[in-house]
């Protein structure tokens, strides 16, 4: 990998590690665990569809093993690493069948996948009580899908209109 390419991932994972840290320093106004917005998957999206998958999968590990670290929760490694599998699987498969102008459903479904991830493990560890949680979860991961993805859409939109007129 050339030094260049090192470079835009390392700098695509600070971004998406940077706002997971914000995002993580506001109040959560819906007391349902796991229910975020995922402000952090504007980044993962945008890689979906603008790089490898290798190189998505190294934005996506680095991001959550940093976050993990950065935020001292050591418990949410499992969910993040499960979910975010989850969402990256289903979205690089989605990304080849969905074209350009419906990034925002890729997000959608991908927000879906890594919500069930997550309640996998919940089932493991805490028993099936936890599938209570999957209404909620989808709900809010069919929302903020659509907006991580509609913004994804808008970054996606402006680097095509710069590289066309550029």
């Amino acid at each position: 990998m050339k030094a260049k390419k090192i470079t835009e991932l390392a700098l695509l994972s600070t971004i998406a590690l940077t706002i997971f840290i914000v995002e993580l320093r506001i109040p959560n106004p819906i007391p349902i665990p796991g229910v975020k917005l995922g402000l952090a998957n504007i980044i993962t999206v945008y890689a979906v569809y603008r790089y490898s998958p290798k190189e998505t999968f190294l934005i996506i590990l680095t991001r959550i093993l940093l976050g993990v670290f950065f935020s001292g929760n050591a418990m949410s490694l499992l969910y993040s690493i499960v979910g975010g599998l989850f969402c990256f699987a289903g979205m690089l498969v989605l990304h080849r069948l969905l074209p350009q102008k419906w990034i925002w459903l890729c997000s959608v479904f991908g927000a879906i996948f890594h919500n069930i991830g997550q309640i996998i493990v919940a089932v493991i560890i805490a028993g099936f009580g936890m599938l209570s949680f999957l209404p909620f979860l989808l709900f809010s991961g069919c929302l903020a899908g659509a907006f991580t993805g509609g913004c994804t859409q808008l970054i996606l939109n402006r680097n095509f209109l710069r590289k066309v007129e550029g």
